[in-house]
C-alpha cells in the first residue's frame, strides 16, 4: 500500500497589504475560499504521482479541490471536511498593522502554544488527524492513493502514519505541489 501526500498548488493572490489582527480574521476567510492560481503548475513529480495512483483524495477547501482536479479529476474518490487545513486563531487587536504573512506566522506560533481563539485547538486537530484511518482504508481498497492536503494538516497526517508503522519522511515537504510517499507492507 502507498499513500502519497502533497500540498495543494499556490492559491490566487490575496491582499498582502498591512492590516490589523482583526482585519486578518477576514483575510483568513478569503484565503480559505481561494482557488488555485492559473499561473501555477504542478511539479512534474506530482503529475507522475497522480498518473501512477489509483485514487485521489482531497479536502473540501477549494485550493485542494482545484489541485486534485488539475492533477487528474477522473481519479478523485473523496473530498472531505475532515481533511481541511488546521485553522488559524484570531484576535481583536486594532492597535497596529502587519502583513498577512506576519500575522499567519504569529498566530500559528500562538496556536502551537495553545492559543485557539475562534479556531480549533491543536488537540482537536490531532483528533481530526485520525482521519488517517480513512486514508488507510482507501489505500487498502485502491493500493496507491494520492492525498492533496495542506501544509500543517499534512504534518499531522504524516505523524499519524509514522506512528502506525508506515515508512517515509518524518516531515512532508511544505512547498506548493510538493510532498512525500508513505508505504506499508
Amino acid at each position: 500500500m502507498q499513500i502519497t501526500i502533497i500540498r495543494h498548488g499556490k492559491p490566487d493572490p490575496i491582499s498582502e497589504h498591512p492590516m490589523t489582527a482583526t482585519e486578518f480574521t477576514y483575510w483568513i476567510t478569503f484565503y480559505d475560499q481561494s482557488k488555485v492560481s492559473l499561473n501555477t503548475s504542478p511539479l512534474p513529480s506530482s503529475v507522475t504521482h497522480a498518473n501512477n495512483c489509483d485514487a485521489i483524495i482531497c479536502s473540501r477547501l477549494q485550493r485542494s479541490i482545484d489541485s486534485a482536479t488539475i492533477l487528474n479529476a477522473g481519479k478523485i474518490v473523496l473530498c472531505d471536511d475532515l481533511l481541511i487545513e488546521a485553522g488559524l486563531p484570531s484576535a481583536s487587536w486594532y492597535f497596529f498593522k502587519m502583513t498577512p504573512k506576519f500575522w499567519a506566522i504569529c498566530f500559528r506560533v500562538l496556536w502551537l502554544l495553545g492559543y485557539s481563539n475562534h479556531s480549533e485547538s491543536i488537540k482537536e486537530v490531532k483528533i481530526r488527524a485520525l482521519a488517517t484511518d480513512k486514508l488507510i482504508e482507501l489505500a487498502t481498497q485502491h493500493n496507491k492513493i494520492l492525498f492533496v492536503g495542506h501544509g500543517i494538516f499534512n504534518r499531522f497526517i504524516v505523524k499519524e502514519l509514522i506512528r502506525r508503522g508506515w515508512s517515509g519522511a518524518k516531515s512532508p515537504q511544505s512547498e506548493y505541489w510538493a510532498g512525500g510517499i508513505y508505504k506499508k507492507s
